[in-house]
């Protein structure tokens, strides 16, 4: 037990002795378009990516995504102009790790604040496009306003113009299109319930020609308010100076650095029960050593990343109370396999099987037993290799 008590305190140190490395950084040469001066990119952990700032330029966006998936599975940094400061080169954290030996696609979008021109072509494409979109899905038919298509499809496209007038900006508080309100999908419904017979009530005594007239007149009111009522949603959005997209440079397929493979190392205390051929159930315990197959990589999962197969022996022999010697196959010492978890980074859990040979006291045959065991370790990473490559 003394020696188990000494591991712990060991592991207790190591745990304590957190060293904080510096995170590195990458720099983008916007007028070669190359980063990190040709060097692979940084690869299971964190990185900044910094560069010169073009003049006109206050907002950087960098999408970073495998080179093998699309553009969707990207993962989103950006960088905005600190209020007024003047500063002459961005720096944006890249905190999802990329995966080591693997090529990624990095791209960065340029974007200067839109003038008030570029803001007003904005607006109006966007509210020329929502209007031609009513106008052609909406028609008066048989006394009432239909539509080609539902309110959910109707309201989905609506969002889709907005989103897709919007491709080439970026919001100022990188807020996106939320979607049409409530209030927008109930004035839709509305159509549904508008008979346009019930102009009667205003037009008695009118003749078929102008009671046809109301009717017109009462649909085209309904159309006006619910391309007024997208407008007004659409400018609250568009209501902050918008970052104009000015130019993109993206380098695929770029490489990151290869890590070095590690082998964890297990050297621990544990024990296990036999009655098997005893009298009554004894119990043996002593420091053990073996190796761990991580089951994932905690950079990217920490469950399965902590999670392990472990296996290894009991580095003694042990005797019963009868005098039985417990051995092992193969090395003549007991070996376990089980499954093993990471604690507090260096302590690790194990349980399994252990197989023991002992002597039958009767036939003084060799006899193979599985037995159950448990056990907490220590882990310690031996690497292959020298340095990253």
């Amino acid at each position: 037990m003394k020696k188990f008590t000494t591991l712990l305190l060991v592991g207790l140190l190591c745990a304590a002795h957190n060293v904080h490395a510096q995170i590195e950084s990458v720099y983008f040469d916007v007028v070669n378009n190359q980063i990190n001066e040709g060097n692979p990119l940084p690869s299971e952990e964190i990185f900044y990516i910094k560069g010169i700032i073009p003049n006109g330029i206050t907002y950087v966006e960098a999408k970073v995504y495998l080179s093998s998936k699309s553009e969707s599975k990207a993962k989103n940094y950006s960088w905005k102009q600190p209020f007024d400061f003047e500063v002459n080169q961005y720096e944006m954290l890249v905190g999802d790790p990329l995966r080591s030996n693997d090529n990624y696609t990095i791209a960065l979008y340029y974007y200067q604040r839109a003038d008030t021109t570029q803001m007003q072509m904005l607006k109006g494409a966007i509210h020329h496009n929502l209007e031609a979109y009513i106008r052609a899905n909406l028609e008066i038919n048989k006394g009432k306003i239909k539509s080609y298509n539902t309110d959910k499809v109707m309201i989905n496209q609506l969002n889709e113009i907005v989103n897709e007038g919007v491709a080439n900006y970026s919001h100022f508080i990188q807020q996106d299109f939320r979607g049409f309100s409530d209030i927008v999908t109930q004035k839709l419904d509305q159509r549904e319930e508008i008979k346009l017979k019930k102009a009667k009530f205003n037009i008695l005594g009118r003749k078929e020609k102008e009671h046809d007239n109301e009717r017109a007149v009462y649909a085209a009111q309904y159309v006006d308010e619910l391309i007024a009522l997208l407008n007004n949603e659409t400018d609250q959005y568009l209501a902050d100076n918008m970052f104009a997209l000015v130019d993109i440079r993206e380098i695929k397929r770029y490489p990151t650095e290869k890590k070095a493979v590690s082998i964890p190392l297990n050297f621990g205390y544990g024990g296990f029960a036999m009655k098997r051929s005893f009298s009554d159930t004894e119990y043996f315990n002593g420091m053990y050593a073996g190796v761990s197959l991580p089951l994932g990589n905690t950079t990217f999962t920490k469950f399965l990343g902590n999670a392990s197969f472990s296996t290894g022996v009991f580095l003694q022999n042990f005797e019963s109370n009868n005098g039985t010697k417990l051995s092992g196959p193969f090395v003549n010492l007991p070996i376990y396999a089980g499954l093993g978890y990471k604690l507090f980074r260096v302590f690790r859990f194990n349980a399994g099987l252990v197989g023991v040979t002992s002597e039958n006291q009767v036939t003084f045959k060799e006899e193979f037993q599985l037995q159950p065991y448990a056990g907490f370790s220590l882990e310690f990473n031996l690497w292959l290799g020298l340095d990253k490559k």
